[in-house]
């Protein structure tokens, strides 16, 4: 039981880590826009995928067991001590990189948390099930501005076309398993990350050949680490700036 809490812990962190990040990159749009309605539909984004963060990280210290809170997982932890997939973490860029980077998050979450919502258990299966009709609309909203660029202008083509290029390199992280997982889904609790990938790889296919936009050879060259707490170099920048306020004033209450 130890061993499987133990198991527990480090996929809830996973889970949480990679919406909190995503969530905090998806704010850095706040007031930056190309038009008002956008600017709040990545801010609401945002939102929701640090809702869905909180609930895990939350469910991450009761499992844990040592007294610390979202805010303490969230805020107290160095880089290598992070979990979140390395797709998230990457640059912004210019709005077709944005777009392209939600895109192919949210088609992720969307089936993972498809599959949590069965969950034996109870806790993430809840959690899922609350999360899937957020995403749903995440994975709606950014695969009809990929559609919308993609079959657009000349220029927006190829600024979209440039962001499949240069982030597809970090997708086969998303499907990266270990002991956890194997643990897990034989408890019932995680799913099988090779199964998703094919429906990953099948919905992605159908929305960029619709946009007229070439998909990467499928044996192209992957960066992957996270589940080990491997990151690329922009992470730190985000954690610094994130973390400020709670290192500069420890346990800082409003």
């Amino acid at each position: 039981m130890v061993e499987l809490n133990k198991s527990l812990f480090e996929y809830c962190l996973r889970l949480g880590d990679s919406s909190l990040i995503a969530g905090q990159r998806l704010a850095e749009w706040c007031g930056h826009g190309p038009i008002l309605e956008e600017d709040i539909a990545m801010t609401n984004m945002s939102l929701d995928l640090i809702g869905q963060s909180r609930t895990f990280l939350t469910y991450a210290g009761e499992i844990e067991g040592k007294g610390r809170t979202e805010d303490d997982l969230a805020y107290l932890r160095d880089t290598m001590e992070f979990r979140n997939v390395l797709l998230v973490e990457q640059p912004n860029g210019d709005f077709a990189v944005t777009m392209m980077k939600q895109f192919f998050f949210s088609a992720y979450l969307f089936l993972l948390y498809k599959e949590l919502s069965k969950s034996k258990d109870t806790t993430i299966a809840a959690i899922a099930a609350k999360s899937l009709k957020e995403v749903t609309y995440h994975l709606r909203h950014t695969s009809q501005w990929i559609l919308r660029l993609g079959d657009g202008t000349e220029e927006s083509n190829q600024r979209t076309q440039n962001a499949v290029n240069d982030l597809w390199m970090y997708t086969g992280d998303l499907f990266d398993m270990d002991a956890v997982d194997a643990e897990l889904i034989k408890a019932g609790i995680a799913c099988d990350l090779n199964k998703i990938k094919q429906e990953w790889q099948a919905m992605i296919t159908e929305i960029l050949t619709k946009a007229k936009l070439t998909i990467p050879a499928p044996d192209v060259w992957m960066m992957k680490g996270s589940r080990t707490g491997k990151h690329t170099e922009y992470l730190g920048y985000i954690l610094a700036e994130m973390q400020t306020l709670q290192r500069e004033y420890p346990g800082a209450k409003w």
